[in-house]
This record gives C-alpha cells, sequence and structure tokens, in this order.
C-alpha cells in the first residue's frame, strides 16, 4: 500500500509505504532509485499487526521505481504501484508517481 501526502509547498511528498501481514516475512526492507538501490539503506519497521511500514520525504514531479526485499532473499512489487516497468533483471520495477 502506498500512502501519499504533500506538502504545503507542493515541492515534497510524505510517502508511507506498507506491506501487509500476509507478506509472511521476518525483515522487509526498502529499496529504489531514492536508495541507490542499497539493500540495508531503508529497513522497514514490522508493527504489532504484522504489517512493515516505512515513510520518507520525497521531491515530486519525479517518478521512482522501487521494490521490497524479504528475508534478504526475496523481492516483491507493491500491488499498489502506480505502475511497473521492466528491469535488467527479468522481471519489473513498481514505479510511484509523485
Amino acid at each position: 500500500m502506498l500512502k501519499k501526502t504533500y506538502s504545503k509547498t507542493g515541492q515534497k511528498c510524505r510517502v508511507t509505504f506498507k506491506l501487509p501481514a500476509e507478506t509472511a516475512a521476518e525483515t522487509a526492507l526498502l529499496c529504489g532509485e531514492f536508495t541507490k538501490w542499497e539493500t540495508q539503506a531503508k529497513p522497514m519497521k514490522l508493527l504489532k499487526s504484522g504489517e512493515f511500514s516505512l515513510t520518507l520525504s520525497l521531491p515530486v514531479s519525479q517518478s521512482y521505481r522501487f521494490r521490497y526485499l524479504l528475508d534478504g532473499e526475496r523481492w516483491e512489487n507493491d500491488c499498489q504501484a502506480d505502475g511497473y516497468t521492466p528491469n535488467g533483471f527479468g522481471s519489473e520495477d513498481s514505479l510511484i508517481k509523485l
């Protein structure tokens, strides 16, 4: 799930990335263009509900590729992404458009 909250100036957007409890993972990392695809840069917080969540503030008027890395080995897309685009690994990346 993606939740977008734009700043009053319209130059930034707070984006909450959330994975459902059904994801069945022990760890989740948010990786994407905004982290230079670093696999340890943005660990997501495990909530009591079993969901994973992370909020970032990102510049607007851009699109960003991202994916979730679950348990250090399984890549997943966001089912509510704004779109998907092919990557160089034979799969697709999620897109968020701000």
